[in-house]
């Protein structure tokens, strides 16, 4: 009670959820604009929306009267952009840059937890925005310029020289089949630049009428922004817990969960990985880490983990390389798998690869060329390989990531010993 007698309610305000503008109604912001100078009553040329993305493009025309006005500059830039000609094509048809075009970029991907409110008669209408866009200036006329400029030169350098010139001579051509491309690829094409360019391009925009902040048609909009009909009594009766009603204010942030990255389909967590049997674990741990210490391999596991359980599976999946475990060839690459980059089949990778884990049995450092002649791969298959167990040095070489474990080796001579010979016998192969 004390508590409440020091912070008394001075005031109640009635809210209210307005949906006559849901999923229509935007914020624009003007980051590089001041407060203080609006667009208010700047002339609004055109304007138009590709809804499904949610980009906005607005023209606005531009004060050349006024006396900050360069014109000299301004009639350079449409001479640069337009040349000469003055057709339908033109950007600026009057000579002259006497407009600007905005393009918006979205502040926020999630925008459920905002909304435009107007208080007016001690009551606060909410209406949920349906996206906050940032408009900066556009600067597509300087590309129109470049490529007017680069058009020029090329027509300077070519000349009448070319009614000149003798037939072409006949060329050999090469024809190349490209290969089935591979999911891997594919999503690499489909995230980038170029490819998400094109699904842009591909919605079409959709022009509007603007309408001023005084126009009649602009206040009869604002109206909507009031909740209708909110005097019914159905409306105002407060039908829900209040428990009940905190949850409809504030529900549960699904914002985060929703902006984590998803982890790949062969990722697990290591809660999950230690409900795994023991011999998976290491398998999935090798597999991902490709090169580890036994402690690591350990420590990993989780504390009460059998050592001798661990170091007999370990040897199944991984070989002993400079003192530390190396996930096995056919591990990486299964049977019946190929290259990525060359296509040759899994056999020959493991060949190629176990090649390059003896030369590190024999020293901490390989050539990448001496490797590529005695295995015949690809350059790419060759970097895998490498990039799996060493690190390149500048006119050095490729080291062996792990420096030399001397405490397994000595903990364990009988493992070395196994190995040893296990490594002598890939060698004969």
């Amino acid at each position: 009670m004390a508590n409440e007698e020091d912070d008394p309610i001075i005031q109640e305000i009635d809210v209210f959820l307005a949906r006559s503008l849901l999923e229509k109604l935007y914020l624009f912001q003007y980051p590089i604009r001041p407060a203080s100078m609006t667009y208010d009553d700047v002339t609004h040329l055109s304007a138009k929306i590709k809804p499904k993305q949610q980009k906005v493009e607005l023209e606005m025309a531009i004060d050349t009267l006024n006396p900050n006005y360069c014109r000299s500059k301004g009639e350079q830039i449409a001479l640069n952009v337009d040349g000469t000609c003055t057709d339908e094509t033109s950007t600026y048809s009057s000579k002259l840059m006497d407009k600007q075009t905005f393009c918006s970029s979205q502040a926020a991907s999630n925008v459920s937890r905002y909304a435009a409110a107007v208080y007016k008669k001690g009551e606060l209408h909410l209406t949920p925005l349906h996206g906050i866009l940032q408009l900066r200036p556009s600067f597509t006329y300087l590309d129109k310029a470049d490529a007017k400029h680069r058009e020029r030169e090329a027509a300077n350098e070519g000349g009448d020289s070319s009614q000149d010139e003798a037939e072409d001579d006949v060329k050999q051509i090469t024809v190349r089949f490209s290969r089935p491309e591979t999911e891997q690829a594919r999503q690499r094409r489909v995230q980038s630049y170029e490819f998400l360019q094109k699904r842009q391009a591909e919605e079409h925009w959709v022009h509007l009428h603007y309408y001023g902040l005084k126009d009649s048609r602009s206040e009869h909009e604002r109206q909507y922004l009031f909740s209708q009909g909110h005097g019914l009594a159905e409306n105002t009766e407060l039908i829900k817990s209040p428990s009940e009603y905190l949850m409809m204010l504030m529900p549960p942030s699904v914002e985060e969960e929703n902006d984590k990255p998803m982890a790949p389909s062969n990722v697990l967590s290591m809660a999950q990985l230690r409900t795994l049997p023991l011999a998976d674990q290491i398998k999935i741990l090798m597999k991902n880490v490709k090169v580890m210490p036994f402690a690591n391999l350990l420590s990993l596991l989780g504390p009460g983990t059998d050592a001798t359980a661990v170091l007999r599976c370990v040897q199944q999946v991984a070989l002993l390389v400079q003192g530390n475990w190396v996930v096995k060839s056919d591990v990486l690459y299964p049977k019946d798998t190929s290259s990525p980059h060359s296509g040759v089949p899994a056999e020959v990778l493991c060949r190629g690869r176990d090649f390059v884990m003896w030369k590190f049995t024999q020293d901490r450092w390989v050539v990448r060329k001496e490797v590529a002649a005695v295995t015949k791969l690809c350059p790419e298959d060759v970097k895998d390989f490498l990039e799996h167990m060493s690190v390149a040095r500048i006119n050095k070489g490729w080291e062996f990531m792990l420096p030399y474990d001397e405490d397994f080796v000595k903990k364990h001579p009988d493992i070395v010993q196994r190995q040893q010979m296990l490594w002598m016998g890939i060698q004969a192969k």
